[in-house]
């Protein structure tokens, strides 16, 4: 290895997913994903949800951030304000329901389900307007354009076959690239931490991370001291 690869953990910065964030004057929430330019391999943003609600989450320039690794947590260079004003890092939308039942359909005033209850004819009667359909709710990602998203637990896959799930990114703090991908647990044969190098990573998709090293080579690769995550 040489370059970044060969730089001591200290000189790193670890954005473990799943870690607490926290803002200048307070707690914000908790690191879900991080976004990196896959081409650059450059982290751009982190995900905040606010107390686990994905539907609050924010995004967050990663220049705001500092993985703070002594403290085990992600801190913040802004105030509570300034990250709720951040964009939303999901929008919902609600799709139509285009057969929602109307009075029309029943014009008796009541609703006919066919073969339910005790009603007449064997339907039962429900009355306009205590039944209806709610629109669909579709969740949208909103990652910029060209970058993805890592999330805790995505699988890492070698050339052999699986080798275990992602625990966090390893980033230079002098420009942002990502360095290493933290291994969490896995099938390896030692239980220390695990970080593979970026540059042998050769994909990230939806499927997980993909690599260009076997499962022995993976549980061959030098130690790297990480912060443990919160509860580890």
């Amino acid at each position: 290895m040489s370059g970044a690869d060969d730089r001591a953990a200290t000189d790193l910065e670890a954005y473990e997913i799943g870690s607490p964030v926290r803002c200048e004057d307070g707690p914000c929430g908790v690191l879900s994903r991080v976004v990196i330019d896959p081409i650059g391999r450059a982290v751009t943003h982190l995900i905040v949800d606010p107390d686990h609600r994905h539907a609050q989450s924010r995004l967050v320039p990663v220049a705001m951030a500092d993985a703070a690794a002594d403290a085990g947590e992600v801190r913040l260079r802004c105030t509570l304000a300034t990250f709720w004003a951040l964009q939303r890092a999901t929008e919902t939308e609600y799709l139509p329901v285009d057969d929602r039942p109307t009075s029309a359909d029943n014009p008796g005033g009541g609703m006919a389900l066919s073969g339910v209850g005790m009603g007449f004819g064997g339907a039962a009667m429900m009355s306009w307007p205590y039944w209806s359909l709610a629109p669909a709710e579709v969740v949208h990602e909103r990652v910029p354009p060209g970058e993805v998203e890592i999330r805790r637990g995505e699988p890492i896959h070698a050339v052999d076959g699986t080798i275990g799930k992602v625990r966090g990114l390893v980033v230079d703090p002098a420009d942002r690239h990502v360095t290493h991908v933290l291994l969490h647990e896995g099938h390896l044969w030692r239980a220390a931490d695990v970080a593979i190098p970026i540059t042998a990573v050769t994909g990230i998709d939806r499927g997980g991370v993909h690599v260009s090293l076997s499962r022995r080579e993976i549980a061959d690769l030098p130690e790297i001291e990480v912060t443990p995550p919160p509860g580890g």
